[in-house]
């Protein structure tokens, strides 16, 4: 016991240990003082962080500090970000529960070596502005997501790039339509 005291002592005595320390705390607070004291604590984490972002409970970040948020994002509940290789995030955008986002991913080339020994190959994923990320949705490294796609709930989205206003879906995800403005009767009447 003592021994697993001082593992832990020895985490304490760093700026990251006491971070993560925090956060294991805070995580899955109820309410709205959850949401604003996540908010509190991880926006001086965040690589960048807009206004009025909602943090969902259970959220769980790696290198958040390569993490950039827009104003007005909510990160839903049970959200994974692997931030290594970087990732953007549009003013707006809506997660639904249980998303992953990874921006880095094991190297497997070589069979005859551990796969977690091969290192990591890092790619910056891009999520634009208004995007809405349905629930169980897995955004994979390089992805990117053009204004206002939505992403059907538990589609993975794989290393291309969408244009905006792609409603995707599937594994793997696959174009199925376009949003359009709908033309309102003023101006289809002129």
């Amino acid at each position: 016991m003592y021994r697993y005291f001082r593992l832990l002592l020895r985490e304490m005595l760093t700026k990251e240990g006491r971070f993560r320390m925090r956060f294991f705390f805070i995580r899955n607070l109820p309410g709205q003082s959850g949401f604003a004291i996540r908010k509190s604590v991880l926006s001086k984490r965040f690589g960048k962080v807009g206004r009025d972002i909602i943090i969902g409970t259970g959220l769980r970040i790696n290198n958040i500090e390569n993490l950039d948020i827009g104003d007005g994002v909510i990160l839903g509940v049970d959200n994974f970000y692997q931030a290594g290789g970087g990732i953007e995030i549009g003013d707006e955008t809506c997660f639904g529960p249980n998303v992953s986002v990874w921006s880095q991913n094991h190297r497997f080339e070589d069979p005859e070596i551990a796969v977690y020994k091969q290192g990591y190959d890092f790619k910056k994923v891009i999520i634009g502005k208004r995007v809405w990320v349905g629930a169980n949705v897995f955004i994979m490294p390089g992805a990117e997501l053009g204004d206002g796609c939505i992403i059907s709930a538990g589609a993975v989205v794989g290393a291309k790039k969408f244009p905006p206003y792609s409603i995707l879906a599937g594994n793997p995800a696959r174009f199925i339509g376009k949003r359009e403005k709908k033309e309102t009767e003023e101006s289809s009447e002129s």
